[in-house]
């Protein structure tokens, strides 16, 4: 059997920016993976039901292999309107259930609020008390985590995704109405670039790049 693995995320789209390589490795090896979207994409901008990043998200992690798909359905970028303790309760309730090993999360530093505030609700629902969990990490979302200031994402674990990114870019490429044109770093080029930038600093020919939250040494589970 292999592990269970949570990737939590603000918005459709961000759980592939973040980790949609390494998830295809978790796939590839067995893995059980599980995403949890917490906001829907699309209210704020009037973006058709039927073409909206719910439906998009589905697509996308068909093409990874991922299977359970979880949608919390808040609304885009009014996160701010809830307290923390509604936004923890579903996490805490997935999180039980599902029991995962190790938890990729939202980085909370960027530009996003929904991403800060769903950052603060992980971490509450991550907690150390949670004993099942060996390691959280945190990833990068393309142009938010590297247009905040001060920029404080500093990676400390690459993940070779070379025999993967293709099929993250793929998966990507069903978010038709968050893609940009080049040189956006939400285009599909400036992804492959960043990756391959990432990799690079490790000697990779293309990497994912992570913030270890925790990691427990009691059963080292390490990402791919």
């Amino acid at each position: 059997m292999g592990n269970n693995i949570l990737v939590i995320a603000a918005h459709p789209d961000d759980e592939l920016l973040g980790c949609g390589g390494t998830i295809a490795k978790h796939i590839r090896n067995g893995d059980n993976v599980c995403f949890v979207i917490v906001c829907e994409g699309s209210s704020h901008r009037g973006v058709d039901q039927e073409d909206n990043e719910q439906h998009h998200a589905l697509l996308a992690a068909k093409i990874l292999g991922v299977q359970d798909v979880k949608m919390l359905g808040f609304p885009d970028q009014k996160l701010d309107t809830y307290t923390l303790t509604e936004i923890i309760t579903p996490l805490e309730e997935i999180v039980n259930s599902f029991r995962p090993s190790i938890v990729y999360c939202q980085y909370g530093g960027d530009i996003n609020r929904d991403h800060e505030l769903l950052f603060k609700a992980i971490m509450v629902a991550v907690r150390p008390t949670v004993e099942f969990i060996d390691s959280v990490y945190a990833f990068d979302t393309a142009s938010s985590t590297e247009w905040a200031y001060p920029r404080s994402f500093t990676p400390d674990t690459w993940v070779d995704i070379n025999d993967t990114l293709e099929l993250k870019l793929e998966a990507m490429s069903c978010y038709k109405s968050e893609l940009c044109d080049y040189p956006h770093p939400r285009s599909l080029k400036g992804l492959e670039n960043k990756a391959k930038a990432w990799g690079n600093q490790a000697c990779m020919e293309a990497a994912e790049v992570f913030m270890t939250i925790r990691r427990s040494l009691r059963n080292d589970k390490t990402p791919v």
